[in-house]
């Protein structure tokens, strides 16, 4: 334990001292340790990528990220069908209320499934060849969705879309963290969240106007737009550095910062992590339970358990049953929500890094449990018969101002910390505990919110309220920020503080 710990230390004061060397030198460039004095005539010279990582965002990543993203579109489109399907499935299969919330409730069973194995198919299959086999999930199950003659069938076609949706929200937000520069890292990570909006947004507008079959095939073309685009983008490279490839590292590497860019830093950097985790184990589930790695778990589990409990799967999932029970139009209810979706989760893209991960997400839990109790006030009145005009705005304010919220902050950046905070020889593990908290937070939620919804209104926001109270003081007292950090500082530096 000892020697592992100077060894992450060693990595840290490494990093730190190469930095402290830098200068410029008598022709204005930067030299440091690993960098050649370069003069302006030497044509082959290649830009010096500085040790702050602010190399320039280039196109390539950006088009990567897109294309990656592309699968978090149809994260959204399966989240969002629950809400304006219900109507039409209840109507032409005669579907009970139980029925129904099964049906809404697989999706979240699915991707527990998804999240067990996530970790580790990504890490034997890579990234990429992650995302082609979650596709595989998700096109399926949208083709049984689509033909469905009874409830089996729906829940069926459900639960492999839950388990392709499920791998989706472990491996995306991994393979971005991995590819992107680390002063742009949550935005770009972020617009896994952005996507999923836009998925909910496209799914909550055509679904008050088309019917569910037609909307079970409309799912399926991002599923397969994604599979031909991931053709065209390279691997990571921290996971092709894990495996030993260290040619094809640098390869993708060097595409990703651009051909005219020094890449050695941040190459010798993830060489140097890798050679650290060979020397570690890859660690199983009840191996994480060590005092080095107790922070990070408890951050990642603990984010991921209480963006569950405060009923934001209830919320998305059943948007329009909350407008219909509140007396407002759920067609116009849920068409605004998806007009304003994009723009605020574009919001959030924007600020994630200027603000900074922990004032973000305290930021948005306490809109969240705000949103809640007048949600639970506004029930409250409407069960009483007070103000009886006014109580369907309130409704309508109320899970606006919640979605909104919640997408500012809560909705992202449990994902973005959790693919930021653990090493390589604990990722797989931690990462898919993680994921399977969330999932199973979330089939917890969908499952009981139409039944909580029956026996007191009021009374279920109330507890979401009081979860996302409590969410602020786990936030101030153990979450880290960082904004800012190179994923190998992030590491070592959560590890020497379990010490």
């Amino acid at each position: 334990m000892e020697r592992q710990k100077s060894m992450e230390t060693g990595l840290l004061r490494k990093s730190l001292s190469i930095r402290e060397r830098k200068y410029p030198n008598e022709d204005g460039y930067l030299e440091t340790g690993l960098s050649s004095k370069r003069h302006p005539n030497h044509k082959e010279s290649k830009k010096y990528q500085n040790e702050d990582g602010e190399c320039s965002v280039t196109t390539s990543v950006c088009l990567i990220t897109f294309v990656v993203v592309t699968g978090s579109f149809c994260v959204g489109c399966g989240i969002g069908y629950s809400s304006v399907a219900q109507h039409g499935i209840i109507s032409e299969l005669s579907l009970s209320v139980a029925e129904y919330s099964m049906f809404g409730s697989m999706l979240t069973l699915g991707g527990l499934i998804g999240a067990v194995f996530s970790g580790k198919i990504s890490d034997v299959l890579g990234r990429k060849r992650t995302m082609f086999f979650s596709e595989v999930f998700c096109a399926t199950g949208w083709l049984c969705i689509a033909l469905a003659q009874d409830a089996l069938w729906l829940d069926c076609g459900r639960l492999l879309l839950g388990i392709g949706v499920g791998i989706f929200s472990y491996v995306i937000p991994v393979y971005i963290a991995e590819i992107a520069p680390k002063h742009v890292r949550g935005s770009f990570v972020f617009a896994n969240q952005l996507m999923q909006n836009c998925g909910l947004s496209l799914f909550f507008i055509i679904g008050n106007f088309i019917s569910w079959r037609i909307l079970s095939f409309i799912g399926l073309v991002p599923c397969v737009l994604h599979v031909v685009c991931l053709f065209f983008i390279p691997e990571s490279p921290r996971w092709l550095a894990k495996c030993g490839r260290d040619k094809e590292c640098r390869a993708a590497l060097q595409h990703l910062r651009g051909h005219d860019v020094d890449i050695s830093h941040e190459a010798n950097t993830i060489r140097d992590t890798m050679e650290f985790t060979k020397q570690s184990s890859e660690t199983t589930i009840m191996e994480l339970f060590q005092k080095r790695y107790i922070i990070p778990l408890i951050i990642g589990v603990g984010l991921m358990l209480l963006q569950q409990l405060s009923g934001s799967s209830g919320v998305i999932y059943y948007a329009s049953s909350l407008f219909e029970k509140g007396g407002f139009p759920s067609a116009i209810g849920t068409s605004v929500m998806a007009t304003i979706m994009i723009p605020k989760a574009m919001i959030g893209t924007i600020i994630v890094d200027k603000m900074g991960r922990r004032t973000l997400l305290m930021a948005s839990c306490s809109g969240m449990g705000l949103f809640a109790l007048l949600l639970s006030v506004s029930y409250s009145f409407q069960s009483f018969g007070i103000l009886p005009e006014l109580t369907p705005i309130f409704i309508f304010i109320s899970v606006l101002g919640y979605v909104i919220s919640y997408a500012l902050g809560m909705g992202g950046l449990p994902w973005i910390i959790m693919s930021e905070i653990f090493p390589m020889n604990v990722k797989v593990s931690a990462g898919t505990l993680v994921t399977v908290t969330n999932w199973a937070g979330g089939w917890v939620i969908t499952f009981t919110f139409n039944f909580l919804m029956q026996w007191n209104a009021a009374g279920t926001f109330v507890i979401f309220s009081t979860v996302s109270a409590v969410s602020i003081l786990f936030i101030y007292f153990l979450v880290p920020e960082t904004k800012g950090r190179s994923l190998e500082e992030i590491q070592t530096l959560l590890s020497n503080s379990a010490h």
